[in-house]
């Protein structure tokens, strides 16, 4: 055999072989990586719960039952107030007032983004059924929101929350 014919069939012997090695190696790190991730990946469904793990402690009246769904840390920007909470302390107070209403709460439309295995945003549009704490009188407001979680020392709490009242088409 010509020299230079095998010297060209060894090189490109080896390549294939580097590359079918490559390839293989890269594969195996891949699927390793895609069980770690789905181990300890959180789903759609588990964020869409805490809505209703917050909604619940609405339910219960006690203001200090919701702003502990809430990170020491967090921000509020609340529907119903022009004052921005950012403590434990604020936000139980926003709750104090709000929760005379009686608030209960029912998401129209939602659209979680999980952004890693330890924080997750929730946005979309919610319903609130209010009740006149003189009348009695109900009434529906709808408001956009945004929920954004983080899972600290194993438990999920909101570190911002937004909510503002849905404007009108224009």
């Amino acid at each position: 055999m010509n020299p230079k014919i095998r010297t060209r069939t060894v090189i490109a012997t080896a390549a294939a072989v580097a590359a079918v090695g490559t390839f293989t190696a890269g594969v195996g790190v891949a699927q390793a990586g895609d069980e770690q991730s789905r181990r300890g990946k959180v789903t759609e469904r588990e964020i869409a719960g805490l809505f209703d793990q917050w909604n619940a402690a609405l339910q219960t009246g006690d203001p200090e039952k919701v702003a502990d769904r809430y990170a020491p840390d967090a921000v509020l920007l609340p529907t119903a107030s022009p004052k921005i909470r950012t403590n434990h302390a604020e936000i139980a107070d926003y709750f104090e007032h709000f929760l005379q209403k009686k608030p209960r709460g029912e998401k129209i439309r939602s659209v979680i983004n999980i952004l890693d295995a330890n924080s997750a945003v929730d946005a979309g549009l919610y319903r609130f059924h209010l009740t006149d704490p003189a009348t009695g009188a109900t009434k529906a407001v709808e408001a956009r929101y945004t929920y954004e979680y983080e899972k600290r020392g194993g438990k999920w709490l909101i570190v911002n929350h937004h909510s503002s009242v849905l404007p009108a088409e224009g």
